[in-house]
């Protein structure tokens, strides 16, 4: 028998179970006043998925800014993630990524290569200049060069 305070009055009811009720709670269900422990450990791990859900999105947000090969690609690829990540525009991301996959190939390489194998062949040493100031013309050191070979 279960006593029941009746609000308004200085006796108290006494309730019995009806008889379809179970006698035995499961574990979940707690006395009042007692603690909780099912809401104390769903608490905990709510917040630690949330934590760590958080942990991966910045990971996989920082996946192309890994991926950068150059400094200037880099440079390019953390840009667009930055503005992906305040715009939520996901396409700057999708972006960011294609390009960071991408190995931009080094034009300025063989030009440099060009333009100094260009320069060998010229024999492009400083002009000497004869007293006068002018500079000498290159077919003269071009004929210079070839008397110095003979």
């Amino acid at each position: 028998n279960v006593r029941i305070p009746h609000y308004g009055s200085s006796a108290s009811v006494t309730a019995t179970p009806h008889p379809a009720a179970t006698h035995h709670l499961p574990w979940f269900i707690t006395a009042p006043g007692q603690t909780d422990y099912l809401y104390v450990a769903t608490a905990i791990v709510l917040v630690l998925a949330i934590f760590l859900i958080g942990v991966v999105f910045f990971m996989l947000h920082s996946l192309p800014e890994r991926l950068g090969h150059k400094k200037l690609q880099f440079e390019v690829v953390a840009v667009l993630a930055l503005i992906s990540l305040f715009t939520h525009i996901h396409l700057f991301w999708v972006i960011a990524l294609i390009l960071a996959l991408i190995d931009i190939p080094d034009f300025l390489a063989p030009l440099r290569r060009i333009a100094s194998g260009v320069e060998k062949l010229s024999d492009n040493r400083p002009a000497s200049s004869d007293h006068s100031g002018a500079a000498q013309p290159s077919y003269k050191r071009a004929e210079e060069k070839v008397t110095s070979d003979a």
